[in-house]
């Protein structure tokens, strides 16, 4: 009798960690427990088909300029961790979107180079130059946005003096504890 139960809790557990290992990052619910968000290569080839959905997009701030009914945003696109943090890695984006913040904004508070994550509905599409070209950015309303500010808190700006962790290790003293540096 023992010995059944023990092997149905096993294969309860071992269901369990399969059902855990098979979710990936692409199946990942949106912020309000709705369906996966869609990845931002799709929104780019197509956004029409998306129109009305709300979105939640990390990314930088390439420019701010205030319009006659709001503030407009270019957004370098950036892909964005657990925490809804976008990433660092420039060469991560796969492409641009235009945010529009209806209310006033002044655009010296979000200056370029402005680390966000934006919650917003896409609207559509609007095609603007962009160097020599004609680039078709989708468009989001802002409904929220939250900017992030690089520190060492974070696991993505962490940085350590030595490839190693010491719990010796203290900015006045030496690396083993035992001499400040300034002596």
């Amino acid at each position: 009798m023992r010995g059944k139960l023990l092997q149905g809790i096993g294969i309860f557990w071992f269901a369990a960690i399969l059902t855990a290992c098979a979710t990936s990052a692409d199946q990942r619910e949106s912020a309000d427990g709705g369906p996966p968000s869609p990845q931002f290569s799709q929104i780019k080839a197509s956004p029409e088909s998306f129109k009305g959905q709300t979105l939640i997009l990390g990314g930088q701030v390439l420019s701010a300029r205030r319009l006659k009914d709001g503030t407009r945003l270019e957004v370098l696109q950036l892909p964005t961790n657990s925490a809804q943090q976008p990433s660092l890695d420039l060469m991560k984006s796969q492409g641009r979107f235009v945010a529009i913040q209806r209310e006033f904004l002044d655009p010296a508070t979000v200056p370029p180079g402005t680390f966000l994550t934006i919650t917003g509905e896409l609207t559509g599409s609007v095609t603007l130059p962009l160097d020599e070209t004609d680039y078709v950015y989708p468009v989001i309303d802002i409904k929220s946005f939250r900017t992030w500010i690089p520190s060492q808190d974070s696991d993505q700006f962490r940085s350590r003096p030595y490839p190693y962790y010491s719990p010796f290790w203290h900015p006045y003293w030496g690396p083993y504890g035992r001499f400040p540096y300034y002596w």
